[in-house]
């Protein structure tokens, strides 16, 4: 016998999950954003009621939409990370960017492999990316400091000669 589940998902039952509950009396509180919806807790910010699908939890603190938009603007909520530090696009624009002018070199070089070592397991973007840069910047960084050496040596050896 030949069985062929084409949507297998379509026969399983959906998993419990705490969905926003309709008002079922008149003395039951509705949700700010969501009247038909029963409230199930109020927003700590501001007390707005709030139905489970309107409930945003950070940190322990049950705040609105409104309010969490607010907090993120203003930088009042010390737990939401929505922003980080690209060391390793640091490091790469050391080691990059000087080579226009190539002078500038002996300081940004050993300035990229200081971030882009110092900075190494630090967290890179949110969406994740690999450590490419970061290798990058080392590898050009050295090539970089190598032509300085090369270029000391060189001057050396001809005024000593």
């Amino acid at each position: 016998m030949l069985e062929v589940e084409v949507f297998p998902a379509w026969n399983r039952s959906l998993p419990a999950v705490a969905a926003a509950e309709t008002v079922l009396t008149d003395e039951e509180a509705g949700c700010f954003f969501h009247p038909e919806k029963r409230a199930v807790i109020p927003c700590e910010a501001c007390g707005r009621f709030l139905c489970r699908l309107c409930d945003c939890e950070i940190g322990g603190q049950h705040l609105c939409p409104a309010c969490l938009e607010t907090g993120k603007k203003k930088g009042r909520i010390k737990n939401l990370e929505n922003q980080r530090v690209l060391y390793d696009r640091i490091a790469l624009a050391l080691a990059l960017y000087p080579i226009l002018i190539f002078y500038l070199t002996i300081v940004t070089a050993p300035a990229a492999i200081f971030v882009a070592i110092r900075y190494w397991k630090a967290p890179a973007s949110i969406p994740p990316r690999t450590r490419i840069r970061s290798v990058i910047a080392i590898v050009l960084a050295l090539l970089q400091i190598g032509g300085w050496i090369v270029l000391f040596t060189f001057l050396i050896r001809h005024l000593m000669s």
